[in-house]
């Protein structure tokens, strides 16, 4: 069975997708009373992230866009410090799309949100005219405890950079897929909690918090390194890479420091609790192939230290970093 306008009709069609699909998979009290808005209660500070999922294909080694979109959501939150509570979920349907693919994503899910901790408290479905696509606009919520505070504005002159892993995976795995390549690469789509709350739970001094997505490591720092008006010095030889992701981008002429992963984080750290952040990271093994790969130094921008003992700027990405990964 396909999804056809119908199904975006309010009517009885509507109805079905609603039951059969959607409230099998993300029953919960908030969520089942059906009411126009969801009626929450939050005390204290709140962070918010609103996202939007558009990959392809929306089924990929590793994931799908359904856990993306959980994973995507859920880490934003976490790294402001914030435990995730809620999130929203709406979909646009294309006519043509297999319900069977849909109530897998669908699954899929609410699999990942159960285990990042998160309810999903309210939702739209709209269908539209297409081939069979798939798009998922999600919106988060989580509680900042109180005296946490978390930013990319926060870092000094001799912090520590720590990387929780591999670069490159997830944009790895969608390229490969996109071309009919076929190889073993896997993307690293992930949600942090444990990785995080590791670093929280042990009194690790955070300064800030990225997620490593569109735009790869290389834009995220030099954002950092804007936002604390710092510069930040990067280690070519201690930036962890899969080899076989090694060889398909040098194959492709592409740069690991650009490529997006969907389960990757700098931490920057107080420099007293660098060894300590790396050692809990390791443990996790979300972070078994972390590594420190910069310190914040004095000046602006962002630039890195080569194998050859030179050194090298280090810009943001330029153009479009196909494919789109999320």
């Amino acid at each position: 069975m396909r999804i056809d306008m119908s199904h975006g009709s309010g009517g009885k069609a509507s109805a079905e997708l609603m039951k059969d699909i959607f409230a099998k998979h993300y029953s919960n009290d908030i969520l089942n009373k059906m009411e126009d808005a969801a009626v929450l209660e939050l005390h204290g500070r709140i962070a918010c992230s609103t996202d939007s999922f558009v990959v392809t294909p929306v089924v990929f080694n590793g994931g799908d866009i359904g856990k993306l979109s959980v994973c995507g959501t859920v880490n934003d939150l976490l790294m402001m410090g914030a435990e995730p509570k809620y999130m929203t979920a709406a979909f646009i349907l294309e006519e043509g799309l297999e319900m069977s693919l849909l109530d897998q994503i669908v699954s899929s899910m609410a699999k990942t949100a159960d285990e990042a901790g998160v309810k999903i408290i309210s939702g739209d479905t709209k269908v539209v005219e297409g081939k069979g696509g798939l798009y998922i606009n999600t919106t988060g919520i989580g509680l900042i405890p109180a005296g946490r505070e978390i930013s990319a504005g926060n870092c000094s002159e001799s912090d520590v950079v720590l990387l929780s892993g591999n670069l490159g995976d997830h944009h790895a795995c969608i390229l490969s897929a996109r071309m009919g390549i076929k190889n073993d690469i896997k993307s690293d789509c992930a949600c942090l909690n444990r990785l995080v709350n590791s670093l929280l739970e042990n009194n690790i001094g955070i300064k800030a918090m990225r997620d490593i997505t569109r735009g790869g490591l290389g834009t995220v720092l030099n954002e950092i390194a804007d936002a604390s008006k710092c510069g930040i010095e990067m280690i070519e030889d201690a930036l962890p890479v899969h080899p076989e992701v090694r060889g398909f981008s040098d194959i492709l002429g592409l740069d690991p420091l650009y490529m997006g992963n969907e389960g990757k984080m700098i931490a920057v750290v107080e420099a007293e609790d660098a060894e300590k952040a790396l050692a809990l990271m390791k443990q996790n093994e979300d972070g078994k192939d972390a590594a420190i790969i910069a310190r914040v130094i004095c000046g602006k921008g962002v630039v890195m230290r080569t194998r050859l003992g030179g050194s090298r700027v280090v810009d943001v990405l330029y153009g479009e970093g196909l494919p789109r990964i999320c």
